[in-house]
């Protein structure tokens, strides 16, 4: 059925319950600007629609949303900014309000009496219908309290309500019978995360440790905020306390075949304190007699036969775990002092002042020196964990040196040399660890000023070989090991804490998102299974860690609308445009140019802009012979009677004492659109204008924006990139553009343009010849630079290369990483960008190599066939690129949409290509069999792959 409604400006339409035929309410506006509501019946036979029981003209001039009553009353209630109406076949009921625009609404009383409805400010009113004998009496208006700005409402029953924002964190809540004492009735009981809508966003490396972050501004209104959004780990805490001074934790177990810890040592600089888990399950200080507990504890370990080890700086003890007292010790010799030291489950290995090297073995009650060598120089760190068949006892150790910087391998019991590795440069090694991950075996050396070396070991030989560097921090890094599902760990503790894992027998880097760990230890006790230890700022953590890496998102609420953010790394500072709207009065706004601290998040300055002036691009940059850097704003004057701002400022500030403060202003004829860094010059889109300015000195010393040249001709430019001397322009009516600035002559020439369809909503530069675009119909696109063309014509098309449909609205493209890039890795190469959409998608788009895309598109059409779309829907259709043609009806003055699609082209489907690792074995068989490639090569390149995001 298809019928064209008389009503041309239909504002709402809903269907009504409880009535004979099926029947639809319609909101209108007429020509004259007012407001209507009228019924109709749906003809089930003729297919038509019929003139309803009732209508009404005149309402409240903002008459904007229909609610359908539930029976037994019936009826719509029609919601105004001024009154709201209950409108039935016998009744007709006014009710003035006070409320701001309502985003939402949801029935919460079966016999439909009562609605919550959420508003434009996020506070949540319920609107009760009373009535009698099935007869309406009246409305009455409750205030509940604060929510998130509602965009749905769903009653769950018992009084919990689900809140669905589009504009801010979806929210799970509980309405409480009796109000708190701020006078609220709601209670938060869970939040969602919701990154949208993501307006503008930024790619940092704030821990300056290879792996970009992305800060966003999200939400809208009084859900306004900036969201840290970073790949890695998280620790999920379960308990801690206060603890200043740390120098080290182990944690050790009644007895050796204990399944569970229950000691965990603590040492300080003058003391050690012993924790243990009591039968209530907390952990509360102990006493085990054995140990020396009034100096501090160089390291600890379980031994053989139911012993503790402790090495002091003056013993090595051994004591029972059972009766907890002293069985053994070895005293350091008269006049040295123990400086380092490592033992395992039957060994111990120390180190004196002057490059004594002492090896100890464990017996039932005895601890005997086996060896002592003399080394050249001090010695910096030991390790002794075993890596071979016998997981308590170890062939090899690994010894770090003082002086001449090197790391050694020495042969056990003999402790003689086998290797001798000279590390270079002057930071020594502060840490080693001997380990092995998917059965090779590694030597891992962490050096003070946050480096990490490793090496693959050869056990039989004591070889090291395939040396590779990585930077995980700044500061000194101690290495420990911890398990995780049967697998081996490494925690690499520092001032950017890292775990190291391997997965196709590649040694992969995932940051932990905690700050400055100084020392970690695992701690697996029946209260904290599977937990760590962990030594940060003042504080001990027991708390589990995620297996895998994940995006993990921090928010910063600010109470109001960011639009645009910038970093600027010399200030370690932000700059934000945003709204804030006065709480009375939602249509009273101030525009603010806000500096934000880029560790802490704090406002620490603002700049109010005059009024109807907007900040619509935000930019750090430096200009020629000037060592400053700035931040660049260009602002549009909107007026409600301009189509395009006429009227715009280019604003130059400088951070000085951590507060903004404005060099220059430059007075522009449109709106500045975009601002970019060009050739120590600025350059800025102007309405319809690309404009060149350089950054001149006046005679009294100050500095000045000066046009110098600039190109015409775009519709307007809103999205404009560089790469060196080209520019490349997306304007909103169809067209990408590429210009070249031309040095000797001063002038900014078109090389190129090619025509879209639809209007562009980001572009951005993948290479010199490609060009990619985002369209407002949810399209990608990339376009190809012809510089071999055989005619001037042909090199000034830009040539559409791909295709794809994307479904998701892009605001934003910028290049970065949310994932640390590593020499070894096969796509530490591959250039990437990041995208963020309308929804709160964040997406990664790599330029693979040739060779590689037309391997995963293969992969991409079999896993089309194997993999079906909920409901039948085809992945090739869906990712078909979309196109509409407008055409205009005469007859009814309308404009109509005619869809169109074309094959996606030259761009693959990565989240489905990933889903390839979700199958199960006889899915994955079958894709191989059709590949002709084994399912081992298969997942392996896959998961190669996933590690671009």
């Amino acid at each position: 059925m298809w019928q064209r409604l008389e009503e041309l400006r239909v504002l709402d339409i809903k269907f009504l319950h409880g009535c004979q035929h099926p029947t639809i309410v319609v909101l209108y506006q007429d020509n004259m600007d007012s407001r209507h509501v009228k019924t109709y019946e749906v003809d089930l036979k003729d297919k038509c629609f019929v003139e309803g029981p009732w209508s009404h003209n005149n309402l409240d001039g903002r008459a904007y949303l229909l609610i359908p009553v539930h029976p037994p009353l019936c009826g719509v209630l029609i919601i105004g900014e001024e009154t709201i109406v209950y409108h039935s076949t016998s009744t007709f009921a006014t009710e003035p309000i006070r409320l701001s625009i309502i985003r939402a609404y949801g029935r919460v009383h079966a016999d439909g009496s009562r609605y919550l409805l959420g508003d434009k400010a996020g506070l949540l009113h319920l609107l009760i219908l009373t009535h009698k004998e099935k007869k309406f009496r009246r409305l009455k208006i409750e205030l509940l309290g604060e929510t998130s700005i509602a965009s749905t409402i769903s009653d769950l029953g018992n009084r919990v309500v689900y809140i669905g924002s589009s504009h801010g964190d979806s929210q799970l809540i509980k309405l409480n019978l009796q109000p708190d004492a701020k006078g609220s009735y709601v209670e938060v009981l869970e939040r969602y995360v919701n990154l949208g809508p993501i307006v503008d966003f930024c790619v940092v490396d704030l821990e300056r440790q290879g792996q970009g972050q992305v800060v966003t501004c999200s939400g809208a209104y009084k859900d306004g905020s900036l969201r840290v959004v970073r790949n890695g780990i998280g620790i999920n805490e379960q308990a801690s306390v206060e603890l200043q001074g740390i120098k080290g934790m182990w944690s050790l177990r009644a007895a050796t075949d204990d399944p569970y810890d229950t000691f965990l040592v603590v040492s300080f600089i003058s003391e050690t304190r012993i924790l243990a888990m009591n039968l209530e399950d907390e952990l509360e200080e102990t006493e085990i007699e054995g140990f020396c507990s009034e100096v501090q504890t160089l390291f600890c370990h379980g031994a053989v036969y139911n012993q503790l080890v402790q090495v002091t700086s003056s013993s090595v003890r051994l004591i029972s775990s059972t009766t907890r007292e002293l069985r053994n010790e070895w005293k350091a010799p008269s006049g040295y002092s123990v400086n380092v030291a490592t033992a395992n489950a039957t060994q111990v290995l120390l180190a004196t002042g002057g490059g004594h090297l002492v090896y100890l073995e464990i017996g039932d009650g005895i601890l005997t020196e086996v060896k002592h060598a003399q080394l050249e120089h001090d010695i910096s760190c030991l390790d002794i964990n075993p890596i071979g068949e016998n997981p308590n006892y170890s062939q090899l150790a690994a010894v770090g040196m003082w002086t001449d910087i090197s790391v050694r391998i020495f042969s056990l019991p003999d402790l003689n040399l086998i290797t001798k590795e000279n590390l270079g440069g002057e930071i020594i090694p502060r840490s080693v660890l001997l380990c092995s991950f998917e059965g090779i075996s590694y030597l891992l050396c962490a050096l003070g000023d946050g480096h990490l070396l490793n090496f693959l070991l050869d056990t039989l030989t004591g070889e090291l070989t395939d040396r590779k560097k990585v930077s995980l921090g700044t500061q000194p890094i101690t290495l420990y090991t911890y398990s995780s599902k049967n697998a081996t760990r490494v925690f690499a503790a520092s001032d950017r804490p890292t775990v190291i894992c391997s997965r196709n027998k590649k040694l992969l880097y995932s940051n932990v998102n905690l700050r400055e760990v100084s020392h970690m230890c695992p701690f697996n006790s029946a209260a904290f299974p599977d937990s760590l230890a962990i030594a940060k700022e003042g504080e001990l953590t027991i708390g589990t860690i995620d297996d895998i890496q994940k995006l993990h998102i921090r928010s910063i609420p600010l109470g109001e609308h960011a639009f645009c953010i910038c970093h600027q790394e010399q200030s370690r500072t932000f700059a934000i445009f945003s709204l804030k709207y006065n709480q009375s009065n939602t249509e009273a706004e101030m525009h603010l140019i806000q500096l934000l601290a880029d560790q802490t998040f704090e406002f620490i300055s603002t700049y109010k802009l005059n009024q109807y002036e907007y900040c619509l691009s935000i930019l750090s940059c430096s200009f020629s012979d000037d060592n400053n850097v700035y931040y660049c704003v260009g602002t549009a004057y909107v007026m409600s009677w301009e189509g395009e701002p006429s009227k715009g400022r280019i604003l130059v500030f400088v951070v000085k004492d951590q507060k903004l403060q404005l060099i220059a202003e430059k007075e522009t004829n449109g709106a500045v659109h975009s601002l970019n860094a060009f050739n120590g010059k600025l350059l800025a889109a102007v309405s319809q204008k690309i404009q060149l300015y350089k950054w001149v000195l006046r005679e009294d010393g100050g500095w000045e924006l000066q046009s110098e040249c600039g190109h015409h001709g775009h519709k307007p430019a809103l999205y404009v990139q560089t790469l060196g001397d080209f520019i490349v322009v997306g304007d909103q009516m169809n067209t990408i553009s590429l210009l070249i600035y031309k040095h000797e002559e001063g002038a900014i020439e078109e090389r190129a343009c090619g025509c879209n369809a639809n209007q562009m909503s980001a572009v951005e530069i993948i290479d010199g010849d490609i060009y990619l675009g985002a369209q407002d119909n949810f399209n990608l696109f990339t376009v190809r630079k012809n510089s071999e063309g055989a005619t001037d014509e042909e090199q000034g098309r830009l040539e559409v290369v791909g295709k794809y449909h994307l479904g998701e609205f892009v605001n934003r493209f910028r290049h970065g990483s949310l994932v640390m890039r590593l020499p070894d890795s096969d796509v530490g190469q591959i250039p990437t960008i990041i995208f963020a959409t309308d929804n709160g998608v964040i997406g990664v788009i790599a330029s693979l190599p040739h060779e590689q895309y037309l391997f995963f598109e293969k992969l991409q059409s079999n896993l089309r066939k194997v993999i079906k779309g909920v409901g039948g829907l085809s992945h090739e259709h869906w990712r078909s690129f979309y196109e509409e043609k407008k055409t205009e009806d005469e007859l009814w003055k309308s404009v109509f949409r005619e869809k169109k699609t074309a094959d996606a082209t030259n761009f693959l489907d990565g989240d489905l290509i990933e889903s390839f690792l979700d199958l199960g074995p006889g899915g994955m068989g079958e894709i191989a069999k059709a590949m002709a490639v084994p399912v081992e090569e298969l997942m392996k390149r896959v998961e190669e792959l996933t590690r671009l995001h």
